[in-house]
């Protein structure tokens, strides 16, 4: 049997990989590899399936990362941000000639690792990049519909919604700070393009979507990968866009506001005589308005709904698939 080890393995998305792998019945050794040691030990203890072990790692470091997973038969990268950290990590799983899986979800990250297919192939090993939710299934998808369901896919439309984990980390806040900060990769008109949330460019993308089991509401422009990915296998494609929002809307909202007035920079103002980091303080402020904002709300536990529109042409008819799948009680967690 193998052994896996999973980076970030007791963040939010790395928690849940863990337990999964676990009671896989394909492993035989789970490494919970995190910064924070004393959760990971914690969430060690707890684990059933297999042999679990705790180990500290630092993802600024290219050796401590080498060190965690030598002896590994494949990687799960959990550790966000992926614009920060992603590029790192897989270069140093390719160094240490170790097969790869991430959730990326950011745009730019996947963009830099997609750079890094020869040095992979070099080393002779596979990076499964981008394998969650969004990026993840709607690829899948959609992959589906091009090969067994359409002659010519010709408009790709991907959304998604959830909230109300338990938790929340700053790693996955400072994702949706970026998200909105950064020029947003979309496929219009059989063209790489992008667009600004802020501007009219990114307004005029903005739609009313049901999403089942979850409700109803306003979505906006997102930098998820499939913009980027999907356009490059899908000939004749002319239209990949993904919208999406964080509930409830008003933590959404709240995100959105601190960086549309420009409280999240990460260069340093003195307040008070203290230095202080912008995005810092707005990440923590954010999470600290997360309870309540899901009291106010009613979202009393995780939800989420990842739908998936296909258009496309079969024998010379115009044709539409609708993937919809949605959870109760793991967020995302559809599929």
């Amino acid at each position: 049997m193998a052994k896996v080890t999973v980076l970030g393995g007791c963040g939010g998305v790395g928690t849940v990989a863990s337990e999964t792998l676990a009671g896989s019945g394909v492993f035989s050794e789970l490494v919970i590899a995190d910064v924070n040691i004393e959760k990971a030990k914690e969430l060690a203890r707890k684990i059933k399936g297999c042999k679990v072990t705790a180990v500290a790692v630092d993802a600024n470091k290219p050796a401590s990362i080498k060190k965690v997973i030598a002896g590994s038969d494949v990687v799960l990268n959990c550790v966000g941000p992926f614009y920060k950290y992603g590029p790192i990590i897989l270069k140093a799983v390719i160094e240490s000639k170790i097969n790869y899986v991430d959730v990326c979800d950011d745009f730019d990250a996947t963009e830099l690792i997609l750079a890094m297919d020869k040095d992979a192939k070099k080393a002779g090993v596979s990076a499964l990049i981008g394998m969650g939710s969004s990026p993840g299934i709607a690829n899948v998808l959609v992959r589906f519909c091009a090969d067994s369901l359409l002659d010519q896919v010709e408009a790709v439309d991907i959304y998604h919604a959830h909230g109300g984990e338990k938790a929340e980390g700053p790693a996955v806040v400072k994702h949706r700070i970026h998200s909105m900060e950064a020029p947003i990769p979309m496929f219009l008109n059989g063209k790489f393009t992008t667009v600004n949330m802020f501007q009219e460019s990114g307004k005029a993308l903005e739609e009313v979507c049901e999403f089942q089991d979850v409700g109803t509401y306003s979505v906006y422009a997102y930098p998820h990968p499939e913009t980027i990915t999907l356009p490059k296998y899908l000939k004749g494609v002319k239209r990949v866009t993904n919208l999406g929002l964080v509930l409830p809307p008003d933590y959404a909202e709240l995100i959105k506001g601190m960086v549309r007035l420009g409280a999240t920079s990460e260069k340093p103002i003195e307040v008070q005589g203290q230095k202080v980091i912008p995005l810092e303080f707005a990440v923590t402020y954010i999470l600290s308005q997360r309870p309540r904002l899901n009291k106010e709300a009613g979202l009393n536990q995780a939800m989420g709904c990842l739908k998936i529109v296909v258009k496309g042409s079969k024998g010379g008819e115009k044709n539409t698939y609708i993937f919809s799948m949605s959870s109760r009680g793991q967020g995302m967690g559809e599929g």
